[in-house]
């Protein structure tokens, strides 16, 4: 007999469903005097799904999903194991707060029958979606949703005191809601991990990684899972219908040709057969898929291609850089070439924007590096060593340098000759730029909290913000306002760190707010730019993009002007929201704009800083630079300072 396709499988499925149906609730029933049963959603091996209308609001349609465990097994003991499970699955949903986990609201039992009352997510399930489409999945949309996922996963692998695995990730799991979310469903396998603890073998074949037929159930069995669920979106080969554990044998490049080296790379270590050659958790997953997303590929032409290796100098010496400037466009004329004051190459790529003084540049780079350079030749004056990479931008205040490490310290330097004045251990790496205001010091690091130090690195209070913090904080007066990797925008008293609002969007807040006119302005992962009421933080109108929002907003008058990920720099009045121009480059825009006089400057993944019109958007000049472009630029004295992942720092005229 051949081999189902997905197709007859789906169908199979579905005539399964109409069978089991007849014999489950039907329309018109009413659960606790509340719930009336609309429909039918889904049914599986142990449960059904309805849909159901909570009738205490009677003026209203809530509709709200119904999950129904039928506890029919004779044996006590299976009879037990199922009980718990259903409970296991209530108090897993009701302890987890994530935007991609629906919510519990109830949860009761009748007679031999259990009900969990969730969210009604409206959408299509990727198994369906998948069946719909008549061609192979984008690279940009797999990696977006491949990061949302790892978002979900991550909460999960790092709930306290013990990780929670999800064991049954797979296309007909995830949900792909009315707004282009991502939503996971079914958490009823879902498990504590207990290191060195045994189980029983739950899963589906096919996406189940070999250690959980053993029963070991680990984060990294939940990387495998997504990895295989990636190569079937990807390639459309069912891994059910194929031998088991063979993904190294039908690579996705092979099937499909419009999936990068680099991406394909990262799904394949995903599905490797011993766990210790994969990712160990969803986390480690995520920061290699942002080095395919952000950094080490670049848009060409329309397509994803690698960017070009750059061998690092073996010593800090400067040296003038060939200058590079795109020709004139006929209906963007480039204006004056634009060439190099001079330029100062590290041994490694340069992430985070300068800080200016007086007479010095500094600038940290990921060497484990903080250079000092003389602002008039960028000439080397000394440098400092850490441990780790600097993703944070330096801070000067009171003849010193302030600046967080992924080494997990944040460092205040001696202006003069880089030597530590004091360092403060934080619990992980510090991504977030340090601010001082009132001679206190601000910055967020990876352990969910934002810090308040004195101007001599003591701890005077720190904030949980339950999710990692790599946004800067925006400090008034007042209050202080920074975004979490976990979607949340806060805004926290002064003085104390208590909370006084907080907003939420749909997915991480890298981005770094500004305020201005009393209106806090942020971009998301969720590819939304949100402006919000400084004082209670409602929402006073929020514009899209079509890709997500790394890059922070600069204010400018009328103008707010901030990068996307879809390729584009926007301008958007800051009253209404109304986009006011674009501006599209050949690579993802994480840089954020920096404003001079009447142009405004930004630097690009595809390798080039661009100058464009304040009021019109329309190109001046751009300059090419060897690699991905993801630091911002500081303008200082109409001189332009911006590092790239070619290893260089240049200055260059405004």
């Amino acid at each position: 007999m051949g081999r189902l396709t997905t197709r007859q499988l789906t169908s199979k499925r579905n005539r399964k469903k109409k069978l089991n149906q007849k014999s489950g609730l039907q329309p018109g029933d009413t659960l606790q005097e509340r719930y009336r049963i609309v429909g039918t959603l889904g049914v599986g091996g142990f449960s059904s799904v309805y849909q159901a209308r909570d009738m205490r609001f009677p003026n209203v349609t809530k509709l709200c999903a119904i999950k129904e465990m039928v506890i029919s097994a004779p044996d006590p003991q299976i009879r037990e194991l199922t009980i718990k499970s259903f409970e296991r699955e209530a108090s897993m949903l009701a302890m987890l707060d994530h935007p991609a986990i629906p919510d519990i609201s109830d949860y009761f039992t009748e007679k031999d029958r259990s009900y969990l009352v969730i969210d009604l997510i409206r959408g299509k399930d990727l198994e369906a979606w998948l069946d719909d489409l008549t061609d192979f999945l984008d690279q940009e949309t797999a990696l977006d949703w491949a990061l949302q996922l790892c978002d979900v996963l991550a909460h999960l692998h790092n709930q306290k005191p013990q990780p929670i695995v999800f064991r049954d990730m797979k296309p007909s799991n995830i949900m792909l809601d009315q707004y282009s979310r991502i939503r996971i469903i079914d958490f009823g396998i879902a498990k504590l991990f207990e290191t060195d603890r045994k189980g029983t073998m739950i899963g589906t074949e096919g996406y189940s990684p070999p250690e959980q037929y053993r029963g070991q159930a680990t984060p990294a069995g939940d990387v495998y899972a997504l990895g295989a669920t990636f190569h079937h979106l990807l390639t459309r080969q069912d891994p059910r219908l194929e031998p088991p554990f063979t993904f190294a044998e039908r690579p996705i490049s092979a099937v499909n040709p419009h999936v990068t080296p680099a991406f394909e790379a990262v799904i394949m270590r995903c599905l490797a057969y011993d766990p210790n050659d994969r990712y160990h958790d969803a986390s480690a997953l995520k920061e290699a898929l942002l080095v395919v997303s952000r950094a080490k590929e670049a848009v060409v032409g329309g397509e994803i291609g690698e960017t070009a290796v750059v061998t690092p100098l073996s010593n800090n010496a400067s040296r003038p850089a060939e200058t590079k400037v795109a020709a004139a466009e006929p209906d963007k004329p480039v204006g004056n070439l634009v060439k190099p004051i001079w330029t100062f190459k590290c041994e490694d790529e340069i992430r985070a924007k300068a800080a200016v003084t007086e007479d010095m540049v500094l600038v940290g780079a990921y060497d484990n590096n903080l250079y000092a350079l003389s602002r008039e030749r960028g000439e080397f004056i000394w440098k400092f060593p850490a441990s780790d990479g600097f993703g944070s931008s330096p801070y000067i205040y009171d003849g010193s340098a302030l600046i967080g490490s992924v080494d997990k310290h944040l460092y205040s330097l001696n202006l003069k000759n880089g030597r530590v004045n004091w360092r403060f251990a934080a619990n992980a790496p510090i991504y977030s730029s340090p601010v001082v205001r009132f001679d206190h010091i601000f910055f967020g690091s990876d352990d969910g909290n934002l810090y308040a130090l004195s101007s001599q690195g003591r701890l005077v209070w720190k904030a949980n913000a339950y999710g990692q913090v790599r946004s800067t904080p925006f400090v008034d007066d007042e209050r202080i306002y920074f975004g979490t990797e976990g979607g949340y925008i806060y805004c926290l008293e002064l003085s104390s760190g208590k909370v006084k609002w907080q907003s939420q969007a749909k997915r991480a807040v890298t981005s770094s707010p500004t305020v201005a006119e009393d209106i806090v302005l942020v971009g998301s992962m969720d590819s939304t730019i949100y402006a919000m009421d400084a004082g209670s933080g409602w929402t006073i109108w929020r514009t899209r993009t079509r890709r997500p929002i790394i890059s922070s907003p600069t204010v400018h008058g009328d103008f707010v002007l901030i990068g996307s990920s879809d390729g584009n720099l926007y301008a958007v009045d800051l009253v209404t929201g109304r986009q006011l121009w674009t501006y599209e480059t050949n690579g993802q825009v994480t840089s954020s704009p920096a404003v001079w006089e009447d142009s405004v400057y930004f630097g690009s993944t595809d390798g080039h800083i661009y100058c464009v019109s304040l009021r019109k958007g329309e190109l001046r000049w751009r300059f090419e630079t060897g690699g991905p472009v993801i630091s911002s630029p500081v303008i200082e004295e109409g001189i332009l300072y911006i590092g790239s992942s070619d290893n260089t720092l240049y200055a260059l005229p405004a």
